[in-house]
């Protein structure tokens, strides 16, 4: 339970202090609307229904102001940075920035759906007031505004208005059908299936979000919910409402006025909206910047590798980029976990055909002439993620499953060219490293940097510093048979390192058990890059086999987040 805490607790924290305020905002606004004189009135044609519309807004409000800043990349980049002294738990709060993003985006689409069907229903009950449907103080609260000197409470002034008719021609009614319908097209599009088998239209729909900011701040302009003004005294609400002959002939029963909020939304919005115009600014001088192709290989497995070079780029170890290729599509960038090490003079990504994007981008360099330079493209970044951290650590167990495996070897170049060094300084003193794959030939363009390690760290002496193991998850009958003819060679038959592939999947217990027994002191790191089911199981084994007492072995999760 302790390390549970040390692990997520944090997080938990967070989502806790996030919902509780949530639920206050809901509460504090709904009572206002409830129980306010200055809209007891307005509660009288409406009913409860006027608290269940404000109070949602309340809560978008907050929201809204949210959602932004957690795929502000420069923003959070920043803050990794700034927080490199406050300790690895803090920074990996920023590794869940797009699970935040989400929730808050839900809670945005619950409260939205709270807020508009209760304004469904108070125009239905503005036009029956209108039309004298209710009692006769709702008919002639609903009659103000027909004279010169009166305010009116009422947004339907005239006897032949519709809701339809009110809906799409106010300013409050438009936006909100257009914020609505927009808030759907990006909530539909983000779904898993859509976002993975049509990326371009999870990218092209989400842009609406522009539109979605423009109409959330022109909504409130609209004022279509009013309170009553003169409510101070003299003013007697008691009598009032009971004797509607005496309004205006006694001085404790002046005609009711009635004015439109302030608009508040823009004054919870305009600061996010702000720093998210000053990423997008960076993001497009960024893309303005030239950058060259110091080599282009098509490796095995139709994975594409760019060596690139760009003036002031800095990287660290496991950090990413996004890469656009206007021939491709001018709006499209799309992040690839980088494979240099921070010691060399340019920096590199492999890119898997997963897509049209980075089937069209394979295609275009595969049709180049010898020596050519490459198409077009715009690089933003570096950025920051958890793999960052990875020589935080006494003991770092990394998992990657197919492409996944591109963050460690970053890590891994990296940690050979500190070797080539005398005396390298490193907090690090073992590595376990992990790779999955589906398929042989996904092996081969990362095996020659293995081969160069194995044989670099034996000459060294330090061939217990990396441990690997190479798992195939699939294979086929006459594949088992080759292997199996030659199983005696000191080489394995698929990656020639002289580890030897594993088949199946890891035992994940057998491997946790291992690493805590040879490490009885350590913290130890757990890194992945690959799909949410094994980091659910890994996140698991690291709470499992994490020891209470503090002087013994814990084990932290960290997942790559895109």
């Amino acid at each position: 339970m302790g390390h549970w805490i040390i692990n997520h607790g944090l997080t938990y924290f967070i989502q806790v202090v996030w919902m509780a305020i949530n639920i206050f905002l809901f509460v504090w606004f709904f009572f206002i609307y409830e129980l306010g004189d200055q809209y007891f009135y307005t509660r009288h044609i409406l009913g409860t229904a006027l608290a269940w519309a404000r109070a949602p807004a309340a809560v978008l409000n907050f929201n809204c102001m949210l959602i932004l800043l957690p795929v502000c990349r420069n923003l959070l980049s920043l803050l990794r940075g700034s927080f490199m002294c406050c300790g690895r738990t803090m920074r990996k709060q920023l590794d869940n920035n797009l699970s935040f993003h989400k929730m808050v985006a839900y809670m945005i689409g619950l409260m939205t759906a709270v807020h508009t069907i209760a304004h469904l229903f108070n125009m239905e009950w503005f036009y029956n007031s209108r039309q004298g449907k209710y009692d006769e103080l709702s008919t002639t609260l609903s009659n103000l505004g027909d004279d010169d000197d009166e305010t009116y409470l009422n947004p339907f002034r005239s006897l032949s208005d519709t809701p339809s008719y009110i809906v799409f021609t106010t300013i409050a009614g438009i936006t909100g059908v257009i914020i609505t319908l927009c808030l759907i097209l990006i909530i539909t599009s983000s779904m898993e299936v859509i976002r993975r088998s049509y990326f371009e239209v999870f990218w092209y729909t989400h842009h609406l979000f522009i539109v979605f900011f423009a109409g959330l701040v022109i909504h409130g302009a609209g004022r279509i919910v009013r309170s009553q003004q003169n409510i101070d005294s003299p003013y007697n609400l008691t009598y009032c409402k009971d004797d509607l002959d005496d309004w205006g002939e006694k001085p404790e029963c002046p005609i009711p006025q009635f004015a439109g909020g302030f608009p508040q939304t823009w004054m919870w919005v305009i600061g996010p909206m702000v720093i998210y115009l000053c990423e997008r600014l960076l993001r497009f001088i960024r893309y303005m910047q030239n950058v060259e192709y110091r080599k282009i290989v098509i490796r095995p497995s139709k994975v594409l590798e760019l060596q690139l070079v760009k003036n002031g780029f800095k990287m660290d170890v496991g950090q990413y980029v996004f890469l656009n290729c206007p021939e491709i599509s001018p709006l499209e960038w799309h992040p690839f976990t980088m494979t240099s090490a921070p010691e060399e003079d340019f920096f590199s990504v492999h890119i898997r055909s997963a897509g049209d994007w980075t089937q069209k981008l394979i295609s275009m360099v595969e049709q180049l002439p010898e020596g050519a330079q490459g198409p077009k493209m715009g690089v933003d970044g570096p950025f920051g993620t958890a793999s960052e951290d990875v020589f935080d650590y006494e003991v770092s167990m990394l998992v990657g499953a197919g492409i996944g495996v591109t963050p460690f070897a970053s890590i891994l170049k990296s940690i050979w060219y500190k070797f080539k060094e005398s005396n390298p300084k490193l907090r690090t003193r073992k590595i376990y490293f992990y790779w999955l794959c589906r398929e042989t030939s996904a092996f081969e363009w990362f095996a020659d940097l293995l081969q160069v390690l194995e044989r670099e760290m034996e000459e060294r002496g330090m061939g217990d510093f990396l441990t690997y193991k190479l798992y195939l998850t699939g294979w086929d009958q006459s594949h088992a048979n080759h292997v199996m003819v030659h199983f005696d060679q000191d080489t394995d038959v698929v990656t020639g390192l002289k580890q030897k592939t594993h088949y199946g999947r890891p035992n994940w217990e057998k491997e946790f058990e291992q690493v805590r027994n040879e490490n009885p002191t350590a913290v130890v790191g757990t890194f992945l890059c690959g799909p949410a089911a094994l980091a659910d199981v890994l996140a698991k084994k690291c709470v499992k086999y994490s020891d209470v007492d503090p002087r013994k072995t814990k084990f932290y999760f960290n997942k790559e987040n895109f």
